[in-house]
């Protein structure tokens, strides 16, 4: 259910039942791009059921599934179509279009276009620990998670949220980590990292598959490249790449977890599964860099 995690802290004074989140996530449904729209996003049920709710609980923990839609319109074939708009101008007036012409008829040929261009559609499964207080998205792009959550906090009252904030940058303790080659406690370093100067240069050394634990990677460390990705594996039962920017890549169930599924699988069962088992990596994963930082939450308006 999840493959990479971006997680953030939620201000301890928002609460609200999951009556109100239902509410507030029916205002922006998910619906599919019109003929002239570029793109479309909004909620659907995490069920995958039809008219189903768009906020279910599992355990108590909270699983919603945002879904965007945008239409694939190539730069190649929009510049074709306003260069064509264009040689019918100059041929018919004898005069080329300006810079500001030419803008507007690329609106045109991009109205022209949408409706015939295809559509790609992408989900994000959203985690809410509302016990925690934890905000999780299972995605690996900034750019995505700022989209739900701008969504989420315009819709919810008083709903205020950080990125996760610890006392050691993940960057630090990576570094520490494979200069020593001792893992936090509960936490083991696997055979994956990334190191990168940080002067002008921007050197870039990747080890994949293979032993971390060799005077090499320390001698890289010493003259200056910082870790950027770190793969890691938690109490035997998740592995991940921890990223500089806190974000977790390449999150996977090792098999002691799935075994606990058993041949039922489900959404249920699947969502249980995912969320016991994060709702104790995350904290443990916050005291292996030091503990939460200090980070101040404002509540949304």
């Amino acid at each position: 259910m999840f493959k990479n995690l971006i997680i953030y802290r939620i201000a301890s004074s928002w609460s609200a039942p999951l009556e109100h989140l239902e509410e507030a996530l029916q205002k922006t449904p998910f619906m599919p791009c019109g003929a002239t729209q570029e793109k479309s996003a909004g909620w659907v049920p995490p069920r995958g059921e039809a008219h189903g709710l768009l906020a279910e609980s599992v355990g108590g923990q909270w699983i919603l599934r945002f879904m965007s839609e945008s239409k694939m319109l190539p730069a190649s074939v929009l510049n074709r179509k306003v260069q064509e708009k264009a040689d019918a101008i100059e041929k018919e007036f004898g005069r080329k279009p300006g810079k500001k012409e030419k803008r507007d008829l690329k609106d045109e040929a991009k109205l022209d276009l949408l409706p015939m261009a295809f559509t790609k559609q992408s989900s994000m499964w959203v985690w809410i620990d509302p016990q925690a207080k934890l905000l999780v998205l299972d995605t690996g792009a900034q750019g995505k998670a700022d989209e739900v959550v701008t969504l989420l906090v315009e819709s919810l009252k008083g709903f205020g949220v950080a990125l996760l904030d610890t006392q050691t940058s993940a960057q630090a303790a990576m570094a520490h980590w494979l200069l020593t080659q001792e893992a936090p406690a509960g936490f083991s370093i696997d055979r994956e990292c990334e190191l990168k100067a940080a002067d002008e240069s921007k050197a870039v050394v990747k080890y994949g598959r293979h032993p971390l634990d060799i005077a090499e990677v320390k001698e890289h460390i010493e003259h200056g490249k910082l870790p950027t990705k770190l793969a890691m594996t938690w109490d035997d039962r998740v592995s991940f790449v921890l990223a500089d920017s806190l974000q977790i890549k390449k999150l996977a169930f090792t098999d002691v977890v799935l075994d606990q599924a058993g041949d039922e699988g489900g959404f249920d069962t699947d969502v249980a599964i995912a969320t016991g088992e994060l709702a104790n990596f995350i904290p443990d994963l916050i005291d292996a860099l030091g503990g939460e930082g200090l980070t101040e939450i404002g509540a949304s308006a």
